[in-house]
């Protein structure tokens, strides 16, 4: 692929309305941010499914925030992949992990993507503007397919009418072919059967994947999810794989700990792993020695 086209295809969101005010829609593309998990994380291909599904939902709900506002969704279930956290900002960043990243299942049994996570609960929290502690809301998982469980959440917790389409396609090597996504939801007083006829277009669309896969782009997505109705473009951005952890982040979680941890520490630096982007640091045994100081000085 040429470089202009492939900055054309880059991972990005749009967002469009319905000209009439029915509905909103919110198509992504994160190929790029799902590859980029599964490298840094080294996960399965269980888990680069069912982490790509999560980081693609994570933005496109993130869609509706504004500026930094930011959106966590934690599915933690009784399965081997044991928990999913995914979080994004209406900025485009996208970041997660999985507790097991290795975990794979025996497929020559009966099961199905969702006994990766099993039984267990989806937790949703926003971090809004103006709102001291975050908005959260639990419910159980569904079928822990990640796309089912979302669309739950929409019905159950938001009490909005919508259609959720989640998609990861891998290669024959486990690297990430293609992936994103399509949430479409209701506006206020529109008709239900507008949302109706939406849910069952989006139930007979190929997968995201596929559509990405042979040259359709999210443009094109958005408007053959949106049929037989027309939208227009309100906005769009780019995505992107992205942590905001830092040194000074890392120092100010370590000055947390008490003296006596601190002291335990001195003589040696020490390693930090982020757990949503992978990243390590050392922190030299010298600034280990100035923040045990530092804590035996609050002491006093």
């Amino acid at each position: 692929m040429s470089l202009k086209k492939n900055f054309q295809f880059k991972d990005r969101l749009i967002k469009g309305i319905h000209t009439e005010g029915a509905f909103k829609i919110s198509v992504v593309k994160t190929t790029d941010v799902v590859q980029t998990a599964q490298n840094n994380h080294k996960l399965s291909l269980l888990n680069t499914v069912l982490l790509g599904k999560a980081l693609t939902a994570s933005m496109l709900l993130a869609s509706e925030l504004k500026g930094e506002e930011r959106i966590k969704m934690r599915f933690e279930g009784n399965g081997p992949v044991g928990m999913i956290t995914a979080e994004a900002n209406r900025a485009g960043e996208v970041r997660g992990y999985v507790r097991n990243p290795s975990a794979e299942m025996d497929y020559s049994q009966d099961v199905s993507i969702g006994d990766g996570l099993g039984l267990g609960l989806l937790t949703v929290s926003k971090t809004l503007y103006n709102e001291a502690e975050p908005k959260t809301s639990t419910i159980q998982l569904v079928n822990g397919d990640i796309n089912s469980d979302v669309a739950h959440f929409m019905a159950q917790s938001e009490q909005v009418l919508s259609a959720t389409l989640l998609d990861v396609a891998l290669h024959d090597d486990g690297s990430v072919k293609e992936a994103g996504g399509v949430l479409i939801q209701r506006l206020p007083d529109a008709e239900e059967e507008v949302m109706e006829k939406l849910q069952q277009t989006v139930k007979e669309l190929p997968p995201v994947a596929d559509l990405l896969s042979q040259g359709d782009y999210i443009d094109d997505i958005m408007e053959r999810a949106s049929a037989p109705y027309i939208v227009k473009e309100l906005d769009r951005q780019p995505v992107d794989f992205f942590c905001r952890c830092s040194p000074k982040r890392f120092k100010n979680a370590l000055s947390m700990l008490s003296y006596e941890d601190l002291k335990d520490m001195e003589g040696e630096s020490q390693e930090i792993v982020c757990h949503y982007c992978g990243n390590s640091l050392t922190i030299p045994k010298d600034e280990i020695h100035e923040l045990a100081e530092s804590a035996r000085a609050k002491l006093n």
